[in-house]
């Protein structure tokens, strides 16, 4: 084996513990919210709105990677709520784009907040004061992870711990 096939080996590894790990942990995060609370679905459609801004429902659907046909009922349950606002759109008036609302950035909020407030309570009560600090260091670095360049899936890798 040559010094490259072991630096990425380990690299394989370290990114199938990760993904294991990352998973494992938003699977608690979620099973620990409300069972009154908004779906995870809702919830990413409020949360790319939040952070993107207005969208159109196709790129809603893109990002959520579902059919547009299938977000038409959700879309409408948010804006039912008052979640959600479509207006149309400033260049081209034949286009509709959905914004989130003040009221669906304080649901959004109030989910993410208790979630938040969980992991906190566990970071405190599980890891050191080292352990944290590594952890804070570690999320700057699952940061870089997420904005970099993942190339397109290889077919013939293992699947491992799919």
């Amino acid at each position: 084996m040559s010094e490259h096939d072991d630096i990425f080996a380990a690299a394989l590894e370290t990114a199938r513990r990760l993904h294991r790990s990352t998973a494992a942990l938003s699977r608690r995060l979620l099973a620990n919210r409300p069972a009154e609370g908004m779906s995870t679905t809702k919830l990413g459609v409020l949360g790319q709105l939040h952070r993107e801004g207005p969208a159109t429902a196709t790129a809603l659907a893109a990002y959520l990677r579902i059919q547009p046909q299938s977000l038409t009922r959700l879309l409408a349950d948010l804006e039912g709520q008052g979640h959600i606002a479509r207006r149309p759109d400033a260049v081209d008036r034949r286009q509709v784009r959905i914004e989130i609302t003040d009221t669906g950035r304080r649901a959004l909020f109030g989910d993410v907040h208790g979630r938040r407030t969980a992991l906190a309570r566990a970071l405190i009560t599980t890891l050191t004061p080292t352990e944290r600090e590594l952890l804070r260091l570690a999320a700057g670095l699952m940061d870089r992870l997420a904005d970099a360049d993942l190339g397109p899936d290889n077919p013939t890798s293992e699947e491992g711990d799919a």
